[in-house]
């Protein structure tokens, strides 16, 4: 998710940053149950995957948003 960026600056980010963190564990959570209904290992509705996915891209946005905001 963070291409391009120091392991360590988001490493330091999820140390200080509670929300950061809880919003980054939430984005794993939803990557791999996407990730699992895709493969057909986790059976789902279309409308859940749907929603699964725009969460997660809402989540992944908000993240970026963050850390560019730490780099500045």
């Amino acid at each position: 998710m963070f291409e391009g960026q120091s392991p360590a600056d988001v490493e330091a980010l999820l140390k200080a940053d509670a929300e950061f963190r809880q919003l980054y564990r939430r984005h794993q959570q939803l990557n791999s149950q996407v990730m699992d209904a895709e493969l057909g290992v986790l059976p789902i509705d279309d409308v859940t995957l749907a929603k699964w996915k725009k969460e997660k891209l809402h989540a992944k946005d908000r993240l970026t948003r963050m850390f560019a905001r730490t780099r500045h």
